[in-house]
């Protein structure tokens, strides 16, 4: 519920932003384009949906956002399903 109202917020942040001709990062403009092609409500949905998505990865990699390191692949140190040779 607080991601779809955060997500609402920054959709009506970015587009008053964008009627001012401010310049938006990518995820504003990503936002933005998504509410040209569909409705507010959709746009807010699919924000909150990727939000929810950035939150999850930054937990998992223990990494700040927009950090441009690849994720490390973990499955290759797991022992738990190895197979004995």
């Amino acid at each position: 519920m607080r991601l779809t109202h955060g997500a609402r917020a920054v959709l009506r942040a970015a587009v008053l932003a964008r009627n001012a001709s401010r310049p938006l990062d990518r995820l504003r403009a990503w936002v933005t384009g998504v509410q040209q092609r569909t409705n507010h409500n959709k746009a807010a949905c699919a924000l909150a949906n990727k939000l929810a998505r950035i939150c999850y990865a930054v937990l998992r990699d223990h990494a700040p956002y927009g950090n441009p390191q690849p994720r490390p692949n973990r499955k290759l140190e797991r022992t738990a399903f190895a197979i004995a040779a």
